[in-house]
């Protein structure tokens, strides 16, 4: 019997290696990828501006590392004694203007160095929703919020973009990218976290402006990549046992599902044969010993101290250096440990 469908996911042209820089944007579930893609040694930039949902303030965070823009402390507005701003999440926020500058101007400075030379970046849209300032708001009267960071309600207005106007603002975007790093891949992605506080017709109607817009711009352009996580959770798996208690957010399962269809179709496949390799030095290093003057824990480090310095030799790539470092000077005799 078969308890879920199963569909056939289109490879990407330029699959992703060790020697690759990605940078991901969007939702809380790309993190959840990137985490997984650091975990197998890839070199992954997580949200410069911190977790984003709408497609504008996608959008405009990335024109702000294409411009390199700096931002002011009159860029910023106080709220709970606390300064933020509009475009960031909280996490940039900061207890006086000059912090939270310094921590914003650092971040985009860092995204605009590496997306010149990125090979890859993954965009995952979570909602077609936005919450536009009002005149009752510290802030430009119009302009979109990435982040609320838990302002009254009345500082805002919430607005659906319309599929062709998300097109539109995503196409310009793209040829923005390709101008500024004609060698990038794009990867988009719909979130598969469900938005239940717009309720769920909203959502529903949200989600399928997204997806609407994302597959005409990978229609439109070579440079593009579609890969299905929100199909993957909503269509395939299709049951809330693979959603946490908040039936919101996927659960570990859910993700570590979408993580394999991702590897197949977007992973080289000669770099996922060192998975297991990886996965094996990464879990010696977090091994805690009892007694770490023993013989057979010696063996040990020098077992692995002698793979990790062998694969770092072939795939200089890899970042396995803190673990290297952990296996040898735990040897007490250290001319084993070369």
């Amino acid at each position: 019997m078969k308890f879920h469908y199963e569909f056939p996911i289109q490879k990407i042209a330029t699959p992703l290696m060790h020697y690759h820089k990605v940078l991901m944007m969007g939702s809380c579930f790309t993190e959840n990828i990137g985490n997984l893609l650091r975990n197998h040694c890839f070199t992954v930039l997580e949200n410069p501006n911190g977790i984003l949902f709408n497609p504008i303030s996608v959008v405009e965070a990335i024109e702000s590392y294409i411009n390199q823009k700096q931002i002011v402390e009159s860029d910023l507005f106080l709220l709970n004694e606390t300064w933020h701003s509009w475009k960031h999440h909280s996490r940039f926020s900061g207890n006086t203007p000059s912090d939270a500058v310094t921590k914003i101007n650092t971040s985009t400075t860092t995204a605009a160095r590496y997306l010149k030379t990125a090979n890859h970046l993954m965009i995952t849209l979570g909602s077609a929703w936005v919450y536009r300032l009002t005149d009752a708001a510290d802030g430009l009267a119009g302009s979109v919020a990435a982040n609320n960071h838990k302002a009254p309600a009345a500082w805002f207005n919430r607005e659906l973009l319309t599929a062709s106007a998300t097109q539109e603002m995503l196409q310009q975007m793209i040829n923005r990218l390709l101008e500024y790093n004609p060698h990038l891949q794009i990867i988009f992605t719909i979130s598969p976290v469900r938005h239940l506080r717009e309720g769920v017709i909203d959502n529903n109607r949200s989600k399928a402006v997204l997806i609407q817009a994302v597959h005409d711009v990978t229609n439109n352009n070579e440079a593009v990549y579609y890969f299905p996580a929100y199909e993957l959770v909503i269509d395939d798996l299709r049951d809330y046992r693979f959603y946490a208690e908040d039936l919101v957010h996927p659960n570990y399962q859910a993700t570590q599902y979408v993580w394999e269809k991702f590897v197949d179709a977007c992973i080289d496949s000669e770099t996922t044969k060192l998975f297991k390799l990886i996965k094996e030095i990464k879990l010696a290093y977090q091994h805690k010993p009892f007694n770490p003057e023993t013989n057979q824990h010696q063996q040990f480090l020098k077992k692995y101290a002698k793979e990790t310095a062998h694969l770092i030799e072939q795939y200089p790539s890899i970042h396995l250096s803190e673990e290297l470092n952990y296996f040898r000077t735990g040897i007490r005799n250290q001319q084993l440990a070369d």
